[in-house]
């Protein structure tokens, strides 16, 4: 009995024939295991009839499997195995640097996120956009055409509104401009999981929390100089500075929350300015999350008109709700100072108050975060809105 080698349809390469190999194949492709061994045997019968070696092309044993199938299970099991042992044709795609890739169906579907639609969508357009570029035998396609192609999909199958957010980011990214996206609310409104989220929808590789920044000016300014900086922003109140006529009047609780708020805000300003400035200066996008993003912030940023810049407040208006999501990050963070802020609860409860208000006086968008999805979708679309109206303000 002679040797079976198989050889691609290069003839480069050439490799024994296992049926064990053949017999995982068509397990793959449905056939149980006495059927696909049964299968492989009678191949490697066929194959071994001579004395001699034989050279078979990987084309040729594929068309064998195929029939022995066909004939013997029926056609759809036979399709199913030429679906996997005979990978698609590579689409690459030439970007504007001149650059050659695979054409990737994840990155694809992963380009789609500015459109904000539902995973569905974007699985289905994916899968229309690359059939349509085997069918028409598409080898390589610029960037430019394979965008085109994107916006008829979506304009057909997700609406109008779809493909001009995906235009609007097109052009935005292409821009080379910087996207500053500002989200603060109160301790255990979801605030890093949000901005981490949209980070990856958006490919923003630069995020930035408040909090890193505060500790980093505690650790170089010592708690008997600032006193405010080196606690809690929902008490700091309790470290302001008291005058003999402060003591004469009586202060609401409220305005004293806010009083030592913003006195911690107007100190952490200036790390977060540092940042923000840094990150248009490299024209690089950024996300800043944290407790101090207070409309104030907006007012210290310099203008410049090629900057996009974006604020939202996040909030949890169901005192249980945010309650369960403070003790549900204490079991799954314990470091995070959960015991704390449960201690305080209440005055986390009028400090959220207080930032939601403020963000409606300044019009910034209030967005409720109950549920993670919805609320990464609506910030999305803000962030499209945003984006639209700044292009159209610099035609």
């Amino acid at each position: 009995m002679g040797k079976v080698l198989i050889t691609e349809a290069s003839g480069t390469q050439a490799v024994p024939f296992l049926r064990g190999i053949l017999t995982r194949s068509l397990q793959i492709a449905g056939l149980s295991f006495a059927e696909a061994y049964s299968v492989a045997s009678d191949i490697r019968q066929e194959l071994t009839k001579g004395e001699e070696d034989l050279s078979v092309s990987s084309q040729i044993l594929q068309e064998m499997v195929e029939k022995q199938v066909r004939e013997t299970y029926g056609a759809e099991l036979a399709d199913r195995y030429i679906s996997w042992v005979v990978p698609p044709s590579t689409v690459f795609v030439r970007a504007d640097s001149d650059t050659v890739r695979p054409f990737s169906r994840g990155q694809f579907q992963h380009g789609l996120n500015p459109c904000c639609i539902s995973p569905d969508e974007s699985t289905n357009i994916t899968s229309m956009v690359y059939e349509h570029l085997l069918n028409m035998g598409v080898r390589e396609i610029t960037s430019t055409e394979l965008i085109e192609i994107t916006e008829q999909y979506l304009r057909q199958e997700a609406g109008e509104l779809a493909a001009e957010r995906y235009m609007t980011w097109t052009r935005f990214v292409r821009s080379n401009r910087p996207l500053v996206l500002l989200i603060g609310g109160v301790p255990g409104c979801g605030k890093s999981t949000i901005a981490t989220e949209l980070a990856h929808r958006l490919d923003i590789v630069r995020t930035q929390s408040t909090d890193m920044l505060r500790e980093v000016m505690r650790m170089m300014v010592p708690k008997r100089l600032v006193p405010v900086l080196h606690t809690s922003s929902f008490v700091a109140w309790q470290m302001l500075p008291t005058s003999d006529e402060s003591k004469e009047v009586e202060t609401e609780p409220d305005e004293l929350l806010a009083q030592g708020y913003r006195s911690q805000v107007e100190l952490v300003s200036v790390a977060c300015e540092g940042a923000i400035q840094r990150a248009l200066q490299e024209r690089v996008s950024l996300i800043l999350e944290g407790v101090h993003v207070h409309p104030s912030l907006l007012q210290k940023i310099s203008k410049r008109k090629d900057a996009v810049v974006v604020l939202i407040m996040l909030g949890i208006l169901k005192p249980s709700e945010l309650r369960s999501r403070i003790k549900g990050r204490r079991e799954q963070a314990p470091d995070r100072r959960s015991k704390r802020y449960l201690a305080h609860f209440d005055s986390i409860c009028r400090l959220q108050s207080f930032l939601l208000s403020e963000a409606d006086k300044a019009h910034a968008t209030i967005i409720p975060n109950d549920d993670k999805e919805i609320a990464v979708q609506e910030i999305m679309r803000t962030i499209m809105d945003k984006l639209v109206d700044s292009q159209d303000q610099t035609k």
